[in-house]
């Protein structure tokens, strides 16, 4: 298909208002059902401080509103980072995790939980950030052969320590007390319900930076591609290329898996079916990742908050569970 400004206009537009509409209904639902004119009032409420606000408006406002721009912010990384890193390994089955970056954010937050640092307000996302961008630098170095990163090299380098930070992360919740037992396997499962704004404010920046220079990248992504030797006929540096891509996905990653845990299936599949809608484009696919992306997980989210209320369900059963259907029923009717 043949991406011009007035398509991606169209459709950033379309897929825009979508989300929007997605958003408002995560915030009427939940264990108290409100309606769309309380929902409205609450924003105004907040914005301009008129009127007494109720019990109803701190819901809204202090509860519902952050975990509905987290889960949103981290469905559009996911689904972005999954859309470079199939670029860069040309690989379609490549998502954010096969490089090693959630095992590495993982034990940064379970050595944060254990020394009980969890507890602070910050000091699990910062725990676990800091772990994603050491496995980032380490997978990097070893994947790198002298000046030049091969795609091959990377993506066993990344298993490899992927491997090995799962086992240390068994280790770690094996020796784990009891009571912080359930707090890290509800974590790895995928969680949203610790969201806060604090936890929107510290990964906003990363993730619309990282996303915002990943459509930079779109055009040498598409000429990556389509074959090495073809895009350096065309003047592209595939080796800066390759490196810029796997730091920006990595980045991204490790953003939206410090404020929520393990998700899967999100960075996989959202890719897949825009490129299968829309085509392969990375000018129209990164951005349409991104909004389908951060709609999916607020309704996966939604669904985990509300299909067993009280019980809260990790949102990563629900991806996996609602992904893993739709993503067979596309292999099954759609080329790729």
């Amino acid at each position: 298909m043949i991406v011009t400004l007035r398509r991606s206009i169209s459709v950033t537009l379309v897929l825009g208002a979508a989300l929007a509409l997605v958003m408002t209904a995560s915030l009427c639902f939940g264990t108290i059902p409100i309606d769309p004119g309380e929902i409205l009032r609450a924003l105004v409420w907040n914005l301009t401080g008129r009127g007494e606000s109720s019990i109803r408006d701190t819901i809204i406002i202090s509860i519902r509103l952050p975990r509905v721009l987290l889960a949103a912010l981290v469905g559009g990384a996911l689904s972005v980072a999954g859309s470079i890193f199939q670029a860069l390994l040309r690989n379609p089955l490549a998502d954010p995790y096969i490089l090693g970056v959630s095992s590495g954010s993982a034990v940064g937050a379970v050595l944060a939980m254990m020394l009980g640092l969890g507890a602070m307000s910050l000091g699990l996302p910062l725990a676990s950030f800091a772990g994603a961008l050491g496995t980032v630098l380490l997978v990097f170095n070893v994947g790198r052969m002298g000046r030049r990163v091969h795609t091959n090299t990377l993506l066993l380098a990344g298993v490899i320590i992927n491997a090995f930070f799962g086992a240390v992360l068994m280790f770690l919740i094996s020796i784990s007390r009891h009571e912080a037992l359930h707090t890290i396997v509800f974590w790895l499962m995928g969680d949203f319900s610790f969201a806060d704004f604090a936890g929107v404010t510290l990964i906003f920046p990363y993730v619309v930076t990282g996303i915002s220079l990943a459509y930079l990248l779109a055009r040498r992504l598409n000429l990556l591609v389509a074959g090495e030797d073809e895009a350096i006929q065309l003047g592209v540096d595939v080796e800066r290329v390759k490196k810029s891509a796997y730091v920006l996905g990595s980045l991204i990653t490790a953003a939206a898996v410090s404020v929520c845990g393990l998700i899967g299936f999100v960075g996989l599949m959202i890719p897949h079916m825009v490129r299968l809608v829309l085509g392969p484009d990375h000018r129209l696919l990164i951005p349409a990742s991104c909004l389908w992306g951060a709609a999916f997980l607020v309704i996966c989210d939604t669904l985990a908050r509300t299909i067993l209320a009280p019980i809260e369900l990790p949102v990563g059963v629900i991806t996996s569970a609602f992904g893993a259907p739709f993503f067979i029923y596309l292999l099954k009717t759609r080329s790729i």
